[in-house]
């Protein structure tokens, strides 16, 4: 059975879900005699120019708008800026029957928002995905409720899991998760480029530098899923009784490495929670 499944929004985020579920269309057919698609792919985007390059370049039906693309799909993938998602729900509420099911990947807007533009009629599933889906890699979050049924459900699951891993999560934590996986690859970023900056400051070249950063962040977040030992006891394993990197270590406590992070996660929740207090009055 091929699901309709419809992206609103082809930017960075919608864009890197797209691609990989395109991806895994275009695997599937490669090895399944029965020539079928698990997954029918409409999108739509403001930006009709980055929209016609994408249907250019992948198998996908580009919608002329979101309530042509709402009325054409089953599962409807909003993929849009919170400060858009009124005026996009509003265009597309006539089209949207107990038959559909919206799935958000919007920060900060919970499924009693949804329901309460679209009408209490609404299915709606709430997720947290993350850029590196991109490359296959991703990590997302799903919070259901009992509207979904259980071929929904595994579609669902199956269109994350074409990106990366898929975890099940109660809703009431998915603002609180948002700093954990939706915005931690920037933290992630930064502190790739700061190694890198600080080889290149002792003689290696840049872009050697960041490949080098990037594999070591790479292989060590690796070890950690793989081994399934605490990162504490991962990082002593690298730390040698008056060797290079316990020094290493002791410099990033005293300048506040850690507190840095956990203060940078918790104000990324506060956003994300105010996002939702300033939406849940509609």
């Amino acid at each position: 059975m091929s699901h309709k499944v419809g992206f609103i929004g082809v930017g960075n985020m919608g864009g890197a879900l797209l691609k990989s579920v395109v991806r895994y269309n275009k695997e599937t057919l490669k090895n399944n005699s029965e020539d079928q698609k698990l997954f029918s792919v409409s999108a739509f985007d403001i930006n009709s120019q980055l929209l016609k390059k994408l249907a250019g370049e992948m198998d996908i039906i580009e919608e002329t708008s979101a309530i042509n693309l709402a009325k054409n799909c089953d599962i409807i993938v909003l993929a849009i800026k919170p400060q858009y998602c009124d005026n996009v729900l509003n265009e597309i509420k006539p089209a949207i029957t107990d038959k559909k099911v919206i799935v958000s990947i919007i920060v900060g807007l919970s499924t009693r928002y949804f329901k309460s533009v679209l009408g209490s009629h609404a299915r709606v599933v709430r997720t947290m995905p993350n850029t590196p889906a991109l490359v296959g890699e991703g990590m997302t979050l799903i919070s259901w409720n009992d509207s979904v049924n259980e071929d929904e459900r595994e579609a669902i699951i199956q269109l994350f899991s074409c990106s990366g891993r898929v975890e099940e999560l109660e809703e009431n934590l998915m603002n609180e998760v948002t700093a954990l996986t939706g915005s931690s690859p920037a933290y992630v970023f930064i502190l790739i480029e700061a190694m890198a900056d600080a080889a290149v400051k002792s003689g290696i070249q840049r872009k050697l530098a960041y490949r080098l950063a990037a594999q070591a962040v790479l292989g060590s977040a690796k070890m950690v899923l793989d081994t399934g030992k605490h990162p504490a006891e991962l990082k002593d394993m690298v730390c040698s009784p008056a060797g290079t990197t316990i020094e290493a270590v002791a410099t990033l406590e005293q300048e506040g490495f850690r507190n840095a992070i956990i203060k940078a996660m918790d104000e990324c929740t506060r956003k994300a929670r105010e996002i939702d207090r300033n939406n849940s009055g509609k």
